[in-house]
């Protein structure tokens, strides 16, 4: 009785890892069908396959969990999906330097264990989304040399882990948030927020001393 009760506990366990498998393969699969790849670096990625951990640019912990994609520098365009919100796991999503067009996914906030999210040096447009002031583990928040628009949201002020913000680059406008972790970065710790292009937009607030500000651009 008992050894029949502790395998039909070992088939339930292995139906919710595969389950949990299945959901981040299928979140990674909708964002290749988004993505033109010219030189074939996603081919690795096959949807057939139940586990994509074995997959090339993929990272995952022994669980067989999706922690860390690697897709900087591939040569990459095409846009963000928001699929990418269901890769609960995942630690560090790096996608620098490609050609990556759109928004960025507002469900990109469910990433509860991001650490680090690397866009920069790519045509990533629109706003940074506030949801991204849920990303209570986020260490590394670097958004510059894009075309994003609108304010710095200041959701982020609610983020205590962030060392680094650079959002140098683009076209935002208002001021930056004086609050949480951006009113007491400490620069001697190399901690710091990178700002350029900052337009007026009805904020009342300007740039403060706490921040290395890059100088505005003409």
């Amino acid at each position: 009785m008992a050894a029949g009760a502790l395998g039909l506990a070992l088939v339930a366990a292995l139906a919710v890892a595969l389950a949990g498998a299945n959901s981040e393969g299928d979140a990674l699969s909708a964002l290749r069908r988004s993505l033109r790849d010219p030189g074939g670096v996603l081919q690795s990625w096959d949807p057939t396959l139940v586990n994509p951990c074995t997959w090339f640019h993929v990272t995952c912990d022994r669980d067989n969990r999706v922690t860390r994609l690697d897709l900087g520098n591939l040569n990459l365009s095409g846009h963000l999906v928001p699929e990418l919100g269901k890769l609960e796991h995942l630690q560090y999503l790096e996608l620098y330097k490609n050609n990556i067009e759109g928004t960025i996914p507002s469900e990109l906030g469910d990433l509860k264990n991001l650490i680090s999210l690397d866009l920069y040096k790519n045509n990533v447009s629109g706003t940074i989304p506030p949801t991204l002031g849920k990303l209570k583990s986020l260490v590394f928040l670097r958004l510059n040399g894009n075309r994003l628009t609108g304010p710095i949201p200041r959701e982020l002020a609610g983020i205590s882990s962030l060392k680094v913000v650079d959002v140098s680059g683009n076209n935002l406008c208002g001021t930056i948030p004086t609050t949480g972790p951006f009113e007491h970065i400490p620069l001697s710790k190399n901690e710091r927020l990178f700002i350029t292009n900052l337009c007026c937009c009805g904020f009342e607030h300007s740039l403060v001393d706490p921040f290395q500000a890059l100088p505005l651009s003409p």
